[in-house]
């Protein structure tokens, strides 16, 4: 069996994705900048979209599922009076509709219709997996098969600028909303039809700021160090959770998988966990007793 190879080098980094390509090249591009042995995205963007795009290297990728279920914030185009095979620009157009008898208040309207909890049905191309195989895929083939509406929450749905067909938008939603099916939605409701022609990520969970290529590559240049101290601490993931710090001898009862109990720890829910000289040492549960069981541990 082939040694893995690369560096053991852990945190997160917050990449502007630039347009075009998809966040698995992304993803390998910064990989093989950062020469990390072990690195995984949180969520893909479409290659059309630009934007905040969170990588995990090293041990932070045992925490990706928290960056996963985290919050969205978009800005986007919608082109109105036609409609796509895929929902955005880079799809066949399938018809058009005059832009007719639409106002600023009835786009307010229409939006506000779309702002709460809502359902939506995910798009044919899509990574949702359907009997094993990716919608998209079947899509490709020509095929639509039933989706199941999902319930999601879209926080707030705001008008930045409509001139004409176009339509700019910002979107604060949960996870798994399709920005293309909302443009899609919203275009019915108008009665004209519509698609995404330009989506940016603007930001995910408590992450709003980005690096792009241009600037990785500078720092690459004055060697790992400098490209490093570029990354976020894996624990800032978890920003607003609570935090217990451990003595040594707690912290390695924490390591050997056993629960502890410690003063005035909360009484539910979920903690990050520290070492008393603020070394990151995972997250755990609080049992029904108070005590703390190690559920997710990093090892760096």
């Amino acid at each position: 069996m082939a040694r893995r190879t690369g560096r053991n080098v852990h945190g997160i980094l917050l990449l502007n994705k630039p347009k075009g390509i998809s966040s698995n090249a992304a993803l390998q591009r910064v990989k093989r900048l950062f020469q990390a042995r072990k690195a995984g995205h949180t969520g893909s963007l479409d290659n059309l979209a630009t934007g905040l795009l969170p990588l995990c290297l090293g041990e932070a990728t045992k925490l990706s599922s928290f960056l996963l279920d985290a919050d969205k914030y978009y800005q986007a185009e919608f082109t109105l009076g036609a409609v796509t095979s895929t929902g955005d620009a880079e799809g066949e157009i399938l018809q058009t509709r005059p832009v007719i008898d639409i106002n600023r208040k009835k786009i307010d309207t229409v939006i506000q219709a779309f702002t709460g909890e809502i359902q939506q049905v995910p798009p044919m191309y899509s990574a949702i997996k359907h009997q094993g195989q990716a919608l998209y895929k079947l899509a490709r083939q020509g095929k639509v098969v039933d989706r199941q509406a999902r319930t999601l929450m879209i926080h707030s749905f705001t008008v930045v600028d409509w001139l004409e067909n176009r339509l700019s938008v910002k979107v604060h939603c949960s996870k798994g909303t399709y920005i293309r099916t909302l443009a899609e939605d919203v275009g019915e409701a108008l009665g004209c039809g519509a698609y995404v022609s330009a989506l940016h990520r603007f930001g995910v969970g408590n992450y709003h700021n980005m690096l792009d290529f241009e600037t990785l590559e500078r720092y690459a240049q004055e060697g790992f160090e400098a490209l490093d101290s570029l990354l976020m601490p894996m624990h800032t993931i978890l920003e607003h959770w609570p935090e217990v710090c451990l003595t040594a001898e707690l912290a390695y009862y924490v390591r050997q998988g056993q629960a502890i109990q410690i003063p005035k720890a909360p009484t539910s829910g979920w903690v990050k966990i520290f070492t008393d000289d603020a070394r990151f040492l995972g997250i755990g549960e609080i049992l029904d007793d108070g005590r703390i069981a190690p559920r997710r541990l990093v090892n760096f």
